[in-house]
């Protein structure tokens, strides 16, 4: 495999590249943080990228995120020092194929890696069962979004909001209100649901069954 390395301690950086030369593959660059990994990504097209977490400018996740957006065909693996849940989630869910902790020996980093290289994704068991149990659970933002917290008039608004009238003027025009007052209620909903626009508002009150599904319009 053509294999570029972003850490920002040359030290560590020489030694892998010694260790991955040494297996036969070929290390195509060094990136010393997460800028220069993206760049050197962009220009050498490496087969796969060994991601540092902590590094200055550009830290590794936000550095994942853009090389998977960019070149998906580039495969991002995250080799760390840290085994924090967070991260960990983070990093797959932002497009990593494996994480990988500088403390595995060598012949178990190379068994992940070749996993890795076939499509696999690259887990030590014990790091994909925390992320088996965290993507079977709620995400976060649900178990802390409570639609018992929305009042009577909140969820009037909700429910047309999900039957497709989601103007301010319209949602004004059919409650008989002000549009400042439409305002005033469609923030409520977002605050207490913790979500961003109107959009997620609708998404989250038909995922949750908050109201009922429009019947489908009887001409189409």
């Amino acid at each position: 495999m053509r294999i570029l390395i972003a850490d920002d301690h040359a030290l560590f950086r020489d030694s892998m590249a010694s260790l991955l030369t040494g297996s036969e593959h070929q290390v195509v660059g060094q990136a010393s943080n997460g800028r220069e990994a993206v760049e050197m990504t962009m220009r050498l097209k490496p087969d796969l990228v060994l991601m540092d977490l902590g590094m200055p400018e550009v830290d590794g996740l936000e550095a994942t995120r853009l090389i998977c957006a960019a070149a998906p065909g580039v495969k991002v693996v995250i080799l760390t020092g840290t085994d924090d849940d967070d991260k960990l989630f983070e990093a797959i869910k932002s497009g990593a194929q494996g994480y990988l902790l500088k403390n595995l020996d060598a012949r178990e980093f190379f068994e992940l890696l070749e996993k890795v290289a076939s499509g696999e994704p690259g887990l030590t068991p014990t790091l994909a069962r925390k992320l088996l149990n965290e993507f079977a659970r709620p995400s976060k933002a649900d178990r802390s979004q409570n639609p018992d917290a929305l009042t009577e008039r909140e969820r009037e608004v909700l429910e047309l909001l999900v039957q497709g009238v989601t103007t301010n003027r319209k949602l004004a025009k059919t409650l008989g209100v002000s549009e400042n007052t439409v305002k005033f209620h469609v923030r409520n909903i977002l605050d207490k649901l913790h979500l961003n626009n109107r959009a997620q508002v609708v998404s989250f009150a038909l995922r949750h069954h908050l109201v009922a599904v429009p019947p489908p319009d009887a001409d189409s």
